[in-house]
């Protein structure tokens, strides 16, 4: 059995290790990017920014369910705040 496709020339060869050595480039500084910590931490302190803002009712803008949203994460959050001080505080 003979492969009648033709073989791609060297220089083919070359360019596309290029564009794929470029795109694995590209991808692997996305990625670092992405898993910056300190990035992370300015992601995290703005969602909880937005959640406050939003639960606390000084956006405006903000959609109704999104408040409700907000507000039963905080109340949760403090709920759980709450109980685990009354459990440090009785065991002592």
């Amino acid at each position: 059995m003979t492969d009648d496709a033709p073989r791609p020339s060297i220089a083919d060869l070359e360019a596309e290790i290029l564009r794929t050595r470029a795109e694995l480039a590209g991808t692997a500084d996305a990625l670092a990017a992405r898993l910056d910590p300190r990035r992370q931490a300015a992601e995290v302190a703005g969602d909880a920014r937005r959640l406050l803002r939003d639960a606390v009712g000084s956006d405006p803008e903000a959609d109704p369910a999104r408040r409700t949203r907000s507000r039963l994460v905080l109340a949760a959050g403090v709920g759980a705040a709450s109980l685990l001080v009354a459990l440090v505080v009785r065991r002592r």
